[in-house]
């Protein structure tokens, strides 16, 4: 229990643990609901409000928020990492790559199968959010130009981006915190689930193609966009920080340090403004992230988590492969009423308890990242997309699910099946 609070409220200990409850339960619902109604309150600001009552409320005192309650290392990895995308989006490398999809697309189909696989390529080591920030834009341009429908394509680059991003920790948020909370290396974790991400994208893209055969001709493309303007020295220098610091990845060396030092000294020998680049970068999502770990914290300093691992202990089985499943599922669940990071966060605490603690962490990794193509509200990334097209093409909540729904539960299904497979194997 926290002995020096905040603000001395005449307050019976006791009542913390309902407290930290009463307050994830705030915060959990502002994610969920993005925006509250009668206030301007949204996911970003919820999480703060959150952080601030746990403190305030005596939770937490300050010197455990300090000192325990926020992941650092996973803040400056996701910061680290979106610095060298904020680089390679200033050279133009974003709009290269939807160019040479576009060129070896030939066909609508074809052009979706290739925006799906593109963005599940890139972001299976940039960060899944900032990859969408970058290639939104420039999908929504390539369809105006090509004169077809834009939603498949930007279901293509929401739902690409999620599932390819499973493939590294460095791929999204949630994965992140996987890696610095598991203590598994960079490389045996891509060594699983590189092949995984790699089957279910193709698989997420053969459905899009499936689901919107009838929207999209059969025409070949007659449409040739002359090559964008490449910053090529910018692109280089870009290009060797990026695998510079991938390398650092699979040698060991700590993660959020190395992207840091990447992004480092990028800004020294980029020659650009650091503060246009800057710009780029997503501070928000970083408060967001911080406040999220301070309420998290607070409910498991109270006791919660191991409240809650006990209700729900009996429902997930004894073997290990039961417990995958079974913890797959509430995670597609919970990571669509809650969001995927929120999710992690907190289920991350139960994860020592299970039968076999290291596979669990990637069935954690795996289904929380495949549930967010369930529903519009299932990954941050999913609203990205949806923000950056609203004045284009609006994407629904019932258009989302439409597709979300199949997509969701084969690939989920296939990639529950795989890693069952990798672990019979003794692989995981």
């Amino acid at each position: 229990m926290p002995a020096d609070p905040l603000f001395p409220f005449p307050l019976d200990p006791s009542l913390r643990p309902a407290l930290a409850l009463g307050i994830l339960g705030l915060t959990y619902l502002i994610i969920a609901l993005q925006k509250v109604p009668f206030t301007r309150l949204d996911r970003p600001s919820g999480a703060l409000l959150g952080a601030v009552l746990t403190v305030t409320l005596g939770v937490l005192t300050p010197q455990q928020v300090y000192r325990e309650a926020i992941h650092f290392d996973t803040i400056a990895l996701l910061l680290g990492m979106m610095i060298l995308a904020a680089y390679l989006a200033e050279a133009a490398f974003f709009r290269k790559a939807s160019q040479l999809a576009l060129r070896a697309a030939r066909t609508p189909r074809g052009l979706l199968a290739g925006v799906t696989l593109v963005c599940a390529g890139l972001s299976a080591f940039l960060v899944n959010d900032t990859v969408c920030v970058m290639v939104t834009p420039l999908v929504l341009q390539l369809v105006d130009d090509a004169k077809l429908p834009p939603l498949p394509y930007l279901l293509g680059v929401a739902m690409g981006s999620n599932v390819g991003s499973a493939a590294t920790f460095t791929g999204n948020p949630q994965n992140m915190l996987v890696g610095q909370l598991s203590g598994i290396s960079y490389g045996h974790f891509a060594a699983v689930m590189a092949p995984i991400a790699l089957v279910t994208s193709l698989m997420c893209a053969g459905l899009l193609v499936l689901l919107f055969r009838k929207q999209l001709p059969r025409r070949r493309f007659e449409l040739q966009p002359p090559p964008p303007p490449v910053d090529r020295p910018l692109l280089a220098k870009s290009m060797i920080a990026f695998f510079g610091v991938v390398i650092a990845f699979f040698a060991g060396l700590p993660t959020a340090w190395s992207a840091l030092a990447a992004a480092a000294l990028l800004m020294a020998a980029g020659n650009r403004s650091p503060r246009r680049v800057f710009e780029r970068v997503d501070f928000v999502l970083l408060l967001f992230f911080a406040g999220l770990f301070v309420v998290v914290y607070g409910v498991d300093a109270t006791g919660w988590t191991e409240r809650m691992l006990s209700a729900l202990g009996p429902h997930l089985g004894s073997s290990a492969s039961g417990q995958v499943v079974a913890l797959s599922a509430v995670s597609v669940v919970a990571s669509n009423l809650f969001s995927n990071v929120p999710f992690v966060m907190l289920a991350g605490k139960w994860i020592p308890a299970f039968a076999e603690p290291t596979l669990m962490w990637f069935a954690l990794a795996l289904s929380s990242t495949l549930a967010g193509n369930l529903t519009l509200v299932g990954s941050v990334a999913n609203l990205i997309v949806a923000e950056s097209a609203r004045e284009r093409c609006r994407l629904g909540f019932l258009d989302y699910l439409a597709a979300g729904v199949p997509v969701t539960l084969v690939t989920t299904a296939a990639g529950v099946g795989l890693l069952l497979g990798l672990a019979a194997l003794g692989l995981v």
